[in-house]
């Protein structure tokens, strides 16, 4: 008696991964399959990438770690100084530094005090641009429009004065004060005209 066989069961379209393609048609790569593939036409170009990235990074890391420690540096410098000849030297050494504006600032207020106003204004005038806070900054520059103002150079004063009463960036004290020079010149002058002026502007504000 012979034993009958079935025969296979045939593969259903589509499902035989060794089929050729019908007519020609590309076979459809799997997510697995183009990753592959671009990892392997990339792989150089991620690499660099990620080394440039990671050289960015420390970098940035050591340039921050740095400027800590430069700043620090700085501040220790400038709190051994403590008069003018140190002021000066620190100033000179670390130029450009808010601390050494600071230091400019100091030797300023020394000078006005010591009746060098002409100095003092140059001083204060030098301090300005430097310094970051903005309390500092205002008292140079009116340091400096004051100074000019008791070294003789009226014009050059009164012209810095009216700036500073029209900027309406500064602190009110600041303008305040401004002002009363200014109209301390008016008074010294005779000028009521200007006076009047002042005292409405003022009001306006």
């Amino acid at each position: 008696m012979s034993t009958s066989t079935t025969p296979p069961s045939p593969t259903p379209a589509g499902n035989d991964p060794t089929a050729t393609p019908v007519d020609g048609a590309p076979a459809v790569l799997s997510f697995e399959d183009k990753l592959r593939s671009f990892w392997n036409e990339n792989r150089v170009a991620i690499f660099a990438l990620c080394v440039l990235v990671l050289v960015v990074i420390t970098g940035k890391g050591l340039w921050e770690f740095y400027q800590v420690q430069r700043d620090n540096s700085i501040a220790a410098d400038y709190a051994k100084a403590t008069n003018n000849d140190q002021l000066k030297a620190f100033a000179a050494s670390h130029s450009g530094h808010v601390l050494a504006g600071v230091a400019t600032l100091r030797l300023a207020d020394d000078a006005y005090t010591a009746g060098k106003f002409t100095d003092a204004a140059a001083l204060y005038a030098k301090a300005a641009p430097v310094i970051q806070s903005a309390p500092l900054v205002a008292r140079a520059k009116l340091g400096a429009a004051v100074s000019k103002l008791q070294a003789g150079d009226k014009t050059g004063g009164e012209s810095d004065l009216k700036a500073l009463t029209s900027d309406l960036g500064l602190p009110s004290a600041v303008r305040a004060e401004a002002t009363y020079h200014l109209a301390s010149l008016a008074v010294a002058k005779g000028d009521s005209a200007a006076l009047q002026t002042l005292i409405r502007e003022r009001l306006a504000r």
